[in-house]
């Protein structure tokens, strides 16, 4: 299996408000960097966005070594809270409907796919792709209308 390394970063302006996000994926000496946004929206949709934007473009199952700044997306994976969810029909520990159903279920689904190792990086710090990743969600905050 391939391997390929992506970071990834969701950002809004307000939230709910203007939001964007941005992907850095690698490998071997490729590399790709996507971004897109929505006019109305929240950081969370935006964070997760950015990790199911990414695998969708893996052409074949990969190995891939996932950072994100988000501990929302990656520990409902490193400490599977998804599992727990499914287990209780979409809802959390307090009974309620988890937000963004929809986009955790096309997660999981791409989960299926990709042997996906998720990794948590400190925001805003001294990681240079984490900090392009937000570059590249502010900038697509910037392009909305």
């Amino acid at each position: 299996m391939d391997e390929v390394i992506i970071y990834t970063d969701g950002a809004c302006s307000g939230n709910p408000g203007p939001g964007g996000y941005g992907a850095i994926l690698m490998f071997g000496e490729n590399k790709k960097e996507i971004s897109g946004g929505k006019k109305d929206t929240t950081n969370n949709v935006m964070e997760l966005t950015a990790v199911i934007e990414a695998l969708k473009l893996l052409k074949r199952p990969c190995y891939v070594k996932l950072y994100s700044d988000s501990a929302y997306v990656v520990n409902a994976f490193k400490q599977d809270w998804i599992s727990g969810w499914i287990k209780n029909n979409w809802k959390n520990s307090n009974k309620e409907e988890v937000k963004n159903k929809e986009l955790w279920q096309e997660l999981l689904t791409l989960t299926k796919t990709h042997n996906v190792i998720f990794n948590k990086v400190k925001g805003h710090s001294d990681n240079e792709f984490n900090n392009r990743c937000d570059e590249l969600a502010r900038e697509a905050i910037k392009t909305l209308n």
